[in-house]
């Protein structure tokens, strides 16, 4: 009788240890360098601010990494601070949500030259409005602060999301869409299964565009006509010569604006993953 093959034993933990390393060591990199510029980020701050540095840009008034440190401590206790925070989170999800409508209109247009000829001169005059001058518009159209301080967040996002989309419609191959229509597929699978997959890389990038785009008119909003929000929280504290809360509040936003950003870009990796092979 043959002998019979003695099982494998299961690979030691120093295996699996590099099997993960040589998996992720692109990530890992990516990791440290960015640790590494945040490190070297807020060690060139702490100095410019320590030694009230003037050179072109006067640090004589920018608080330093600990006094912004000490101020988000105290802030994190304050439920008024978490207040602003969550409202203008609020507010960003509604009016982005709202602008979301740019991705169906954009393949509508894309796809029909008439509702393209009709919509998009519109678009293109509206588009270059900043979000500053939609405020005493919005006001005057809208009866409260709380929905002319969304309406504007919607236009905010709204313009880069319909032209990412018309740009990933502009790019589709025809030879794609010739083939499906060889093959009888109707206008309803051509929508589905060629333009909407060909676009979705655009699309996501107007979306990611348009999130941040969406913060920077919310901000702008809040501080002229907010009476909450962490921009209006970043106003006041400049009211108030407060400067640590301004840092502590640019920061906010920034921190804010970037989980957005993340969220959407793993959503984008959800929805294509091909795109990550």
């Amino acid at each position: 009788m043959p002998a019979s093959t003695p099982p494998a034993s299961p690979p030691s933990f120093g295996t699996l240890a590099l099997r993960w390393y040589r998996l992720n060591r692109g990530g890992l990199r990516a990791t440290a360098i960015g640790i590494i510029s945040l490190l070297a980020f807020l060690l060139v701050w702490h100095l410019l601010t320590t030694y009230r540095v003037v050179l072109f840009v006067r640090f004589t008034n920018v608080p330093s990494p600990l006094a912004v440190y000490a101020s988000f401590t105290k802030a994190i206790h304050d439920p008024k601070f978490l207040l602003h925070v969550l409202l203008s989170c609020r507010r960003i999800f509604f009016g982005f949500s709202l602008a979301i409508v740019a991705v169906p209109l954009g393949l509508i247009m894309g796809r029909f030259k008439l509702v393209h000829e009709i919509i998009f001169p519109v678009a293109e005059v509206l588009r270059p409005i900043p979000a500053i001058a939609w405020v005493p518009m919005a006001i005057m159209l809208w009866p409260t602060n709380e929905q002319s301080i969304v309406y504007i967040t919607f236009l905010g996002s709204f313009f880069p999301i319909l032209v990412n989309t018309l740009h990933g419609m502009s790019l589709v191959d025809p030879v794609l869409v010739r083939a499906a229509q060889c093959l009888g597929a109707r206008e309803r699978s051509i929508f589905r299964d060629v333009y909407f997959p060909a676009s979705l890389p655009h699309i996501f990038t107007g979306l990611t565009v348009g999130m941040g785009v969406a913060w920077v008119s919310l901000i702008a909003a809040e501080m002229i006509s907010g009476q909450y929000g962490i921009g209006y929280f970043t106003w006041e504290a400049y009211s108030l010569v407060q400067y640590a809360d301004i840092a502590l509040g640019m920061i906010a936003i920034g921190v804010l604006g970037l989980g957005s950003s993340m969220l959407i870009r793993g959503a984008g990796q959800l929805v294509m993953p091909w795109r990550s092979r």
